[in-house]
C-alpha cells in the first residue's frame, strides 16, 4: 500500500469512527432515516390493516398484480414478487415506465406506489388504470396527487408518512403491498412474520449504529473495504438478486458512487468476462494478455456475493468458483450472508446492512449522503 493510500484510509476511518465528524457530515439525517425502518413496518403494518381495502378484495383474486413506482418507491413492487416467490399462482409485474402493457385489463389488479405521490410516471400510469378500468390501489403521502386521484376512482388508499427521501421509506412502501397480497390469499404472512422481521431490522441497526466502531460496525468495515473501488455486486438468488440491484441504486444515491449488479446464474453467462479485463488486479496466470500500457484504470474491480439459504445447489457451485477465479486474478471479493428463515427476514437482513453502508461510504469520501441535486435539476429541465 502507498503511503498516500494509508493517509486515505485513515481520513475516512476517522471521519466514521468519529460521532462529532460522522453526524456533521450527514445534516440531513440519512442516518436516523435508515435507523427507522423496524418503526416503519409496524406503523405501514398497522396503517394497511386499517385501510378498506373491500372494493379490491372483495372480488375474485386478480390475473396478475401489477406494480408502477420509480426509484426508491418502485422497488416496493420488487420486494412483493420475492416475497411471493416462486410459489405464488399470482404473478407480480414491475412496472417503471409511463404506460401500463397492452394487456392489463379489468382482470388485473394496479397498484400505483409513489412516496410522494406526485411521481409523474406513476400518476399516468395510475389514470391509464382508471381509464381501463383496473380495479387499483394507491400507496403514498396522504393529501397528494395520487391521494386525489384515487378518491376520484372510489379506489383504496394506503397513506405513508415519509422517512425522508423515498429510498429511506423502502419498508414504509413495502409492507403495504405484503399486506394486500395477504388479503388478497396471494402469500400468505402472518402478523409475526412482519414483527420477525421488525426485529431483524432493529439487530442489524443495533450493529451498525453511527456510535459503533468500524472494526465492528459490519456496515462501516463494508463501506471501507468499497471506497476507493469499483463494485459488482452478485445475488445468489431472486432474493439477492433484489438485495444487490438496491445495494447499487443506494451507492448511486446515498454515496453518488457507481456500482454494476447482477444475479446468479446469470452473471456468469456476461459480467465475469470483466474478471479478464483492466478492471481486474491481474489477468489469470498473471500473464499479461492485454497491453494496457497507461489504460490502466485507476478505479479496482471488487467483487461483492450477497448470499441467500434458499439459492439453487448449481448456484452454490457457480458462487464458489467464481469466488476463485476473481481472487485468482487479485479481485478483491467480500461475502455477506442473508439472515432468517423467512424471505422477510432475509431481504431484511441484507438490505439494512446495506442502506448503513452506502451512507458511510458516502461519508468515508467526503460526500453528504443526501442531496440528489442533479435529479431535481433533471425535474426542471423536462418540466
Amino acid at each position: 500500500m502507498l503511503l498516500e493510500d494509508f493517509i486515505v484510509t485513515l481520513t475516512a476511518q476517522k471521519r466514521l469512527d468519529d460521532l462529532t465528524l460522522l453526524e456533521s457530515a450527514d445534516p440531513g439525517g440519512v442516518l436516523r432515516q435508515v435507523a427507522s425502518s423496524a418503526g416503519q413496518v409496524r406503523t405501514a403494518a398497522r396503517t394497511a390493516a386499517e385501510t378498506d381495502l373491500g372494493p379490491v378484495v372483495s372480488e375474485s383474486r386478480p390475473r396478475t398484480i401489477v406494480v408502477t413506482g420509480m426509484g426508491g418507491s418502485g422497488v416496493a413492487g420488487e420486494v412483493l414478487s420475492v416475497v411471493c416467490g416462486f410459489g405464488s399462482t399470482t404473478q407480480v409485474v414491475t412496472l417503471h415506465d409511463y404506460r401500463l402493457p397492452g394487456w392489463v385489463s379489468a382482470a388485473d389488479l394496479v397498484i400505483a406506489v409513489s412516496c410522494s405521490g406526485a411521481t409523474e410516471e406513476t400518476l399516468y400510469t395510475a389514470k391509464e388504470a382508471v381509464n381501463r378500468r383496473c380495479p387499483m390501489v394507491g400507496v403514498g403521502s396522504a393529501g397528494s396527487p395520487l391521494a386525489l386521484l384515487a378518491k376520484r376512482a372510489q379506489a383504496p388508499f394506503i397513506p405513508v408518512r415519509p422517512a425522508g427521501m423515498p429510498r429511506s421509506t423502502l419498508w414504509g412502501l413495502s409492507v403495504p403491498l405484503i399486506v394486500i397480497a395477504n388479503r388478497l390469499g396471494v402469500v400468505e404472512i402472518p402478523e409475526n412474520e412482519l414483527e420477525a422481521a421488525a426485529v431483524e431490522l432493529e439487530r442489524v441497526s443495533h450493529l451498525c449504529r453511527p456510535d459503533s466502531d468500524s472494526f465492528v460496525n459490519p456496515a462501516k468495515t463494508l463501506a471501507l473495504e468499497l471506497a476507493g473501488k469499483l463494485p459488482m455486486i452478485w445475488g445468489s438468488s431472486p432474493l439477492a438478486g433484489l438485495a444487490a440491484t438496491r445495494f447499487a441504486t443506494q451507492l448511486n444515491e446515498n454515496a453518488k458512487y457507481p456500482a454494476v449488479p447482477g444475479v446468479l446464474p446469470e452473471a456468469n453467462h456476461n459480467q465475469v468476462v470483466v474478471f479478464d479485463g483492466p478492471f481486474a488486479g491481474w489477468p489469470a496466470g498473471n500473464e499479461v494478455v492485454v497491453d494496457y500500457e497507461d489504460l490502466l484504470p485507476t478505479v479496482p474491480l471488487h467483487l461483492v456475493i450477497l448470499r441467500d439459504s434458499q439459492e439453487h445447489p448449481q448456484v452454490t457451485r457457480r458462487r464458489v468458483v467464481s469466488v476463485e477465479l476473481a481472487e485468482q486474478r487479485g479481485i478483491g471479493v467480500t461475502q455477506l450472508a442473508a439472515v432468517g428463515e423467512t424471505a422477510l427476514q432475509r431481504l431484511a437482513s441484507l438490505i439494512q446492512l446495506i442502506d448503513y453502508a452506502t451512507v458511510y461510504l458516502g461519508i468515508a469520501i467526503g460526500v453528504d449522503p443526501g442531496p440528489i441535486g442533479v435529479i431535481g435539476e433533471l425535474k426542471e429541465r423536462i418540466a
